[in-house]
């Protein structure tokens, strides 16, 4: 059981009737609900910036209602830059790395009603230990479907890049979201030193055709349930 059973992923275009409701999930997590952006800088309940335009936006969908509960986005290489390189102090060297095969993933936004499945403290970190927050959620009962969304979400990210040619993604991220993507056997590798932005943060990196390796490797049963399917 994966959680293809239980919901729908895919990826949206900029013109799809549900990027609206993308930008309205991401203004309840970001703006109300954490603090993240100030609501007035993103009048009308809409949360965007100019990153945006150069992105592919995933969803996860409930399959009997179709509502939208979740996304995340991936940001392609343009003369903006990537946001990591606005934010961070990147103290490995990434010189050999063509720009046009890195994406940076942001922006992973959950409906409040299903991030306690997800490990909400876990994505966001705010003020709670990673350790803490594994041992309070980490029932039997939870171990499967738990990180669902995240999950399905990254596998189409995943498929997607692939598609693309991207070789390694960016990501700023909570030391709690590396650390519930490490145990799916996902491995962010830190490359410069922790900033405060949207809480504490990290710039990381990964290979992407490391991921499938490992995955196999550590976690075939993930790899079974996702990656080797075709959803998405």
């Amino acid at each position: 059981m994966s959680a293809f059973d239980f919901f729908e992923f895919r990826k949206i275009s900029r013109n799809d009737p549900l990027i609206s409701e993308v930008y309205k999930l991401r203004y309840k997590v970001y703006c109300d609900e954490w603090g993240f952006e100030k609501p007035e800088d993103h009048p009308g309940g809409i949360e965007k910036d100019d990153f945006d335009q150069y992105s592919v936006h995933m969803v996860a969908l409930t399959k009997d209602r179709k509502e939208l509960i979740g996304t995340m986005r991936l940001i392609l290489a343009s003369e903006l830059g990537f946001p990591l390189e606005g934010h961070c102090k990147i103290t490995t060297d990434l010189s050999a790395i063509p720009r046009e095969r890195i994406g940076e993933i942001s922006r992973l936004a959950i409906s409040k009603d299903y991030r306690k499945r997800a490990g909400d403290r876990l994505i966001y970190d705010r003020g709670e230990s990673e350790e803490h927050a594994f041992k309070r959620s980490d029932t039997a009962e939870k171990r499967l479907c738990e990180y669902a969304i995240i999950s399905g979400l990254y596998t189409c990210m995943y498929k997607e890049s692939v598609s693309l040619g991207l070789t390694h993604w960016f990501a700023v991220m909570a030391k709690g979201l590396s650390i519930l993507l490490n145990r799916l056997s996902v491995t962010f590798t830190p490359i410069g030193p922790e900033v405060y932005y949207h809480g504490v943060r990290s710039p990381y990196m990964v290979q992407i055709d490391e991921i499938v390796s490992t995955v196999t490797r550590e976690n075939p049963e993930f790899f079974r349930s996702y990656l080797s399917g075709s959803n998405c």
